[in-house]
């Protein structure tokens, strides 16, 4: 019988403060590096329980903007944008190094992944503001997106990446987290979910249809209010699916 791995991702260091309880069941976190959340404390905090964990540990820029918790979409130039991220990457980064932790990959956070997908401009303003990485780290971009095809021609190393909490649209661009059916919050559900992207590459979307999509690791919210439910389930569930979390 074939057998299947995925890397399953959460967004920590976000306030939440419920990292202790589910890095247990993940194999790689993307910390908030300051833009939308985090500090210096909550970085080093992080950086911390993920080596404890063996947790690979990834960079989350996104827009300056926690007022909006980096959600919305923030009107400001590109200069601007750009020296955002690489302070924000600076900082994390500086943390990394005394600590001696490797950084494994680069996951925008947000508006700012949500629009570098679709978004050529911004798409090349983000890549030029981690180009520094391009040798160094791993992005995680969705699948079939303007952000992963020219980080590919820019010569980045990409893993895609699926959301086990979230729905699709036909176009697997995510539903609006304004609208009631945005978030997949009940386990099971969840489990029926990612099946078909990790064993068939297809995500069945809202409209019901089965859509093409390839992942290499998946990703649950750590601000899902039942992330440590999900989570716990899926490394229950999985292997009876011949599907290993990939550590």
């Amino acid at each position: 019988m074939k057998q299947f791995a995925i890397d399953i991702n959460c967004d920590v260091g976000e306030g939440i403060g419920n990292e202790v309880e589910i890095f247990p069941y993940i194999s790689s976190c993307n910390i908030a590096c300051g833009g939308h959340a985090g500090t210096e404390e909550s970085m080093s905090e992080v950086v911390d329980l993920a080596l404890q964990y063996g947790v690979k540990i990834g960079a989350h820029p996104s827009y300056p903007d926690k007022e909006n918790f980096g959600r919305e979409i923030l009107n400001i130039s590109n200069e601007t944008l750009i020296q955002s991220i690489k302070e924000q990457m600076h900082v994390f980064e500086t943390i990394l190094n005394q600590k001696k932790a490797p950084l494994h990959h680069i996951k925008a956070h947000g508006a700012l992944y949500n629009e570098t997908a679709k978004d050529w401009g911004l798409a090349k303003t983000y890549l030029e503001a981690i180009s520094a990485y391009r040798k160094k780290a791993i992005l995680y971009v969705p699948f079939g997106s303007v952000v992963s095809e020219l980080a590919m021609e820019m010569g980045f190393q990409i893993w895609y990446e699926a959301f086990a909490d979230r729905n699709y649209n036909a176009d697997l661009s995510l539903v609006s987290r304004k609208l009631p059916n945005s978030l997949i919050e009940q386990p099971d559900l969840v489990v029926e979910h990612v099946l078909p992207i990790i064993k068939n590459h297809k995500v069945k979307a809202v409209n019901d249809e089965f859509m093409n999509i390839d992942a290499k690791t998946l990703c649950v919210h750590g601000d899902t209010a039942s992330a440590l439910e999900i989570l716990m389930y899926l490394s229950q569930e999985l292997p009876k699916h011949q599907v290993q979390i990939q550590k």
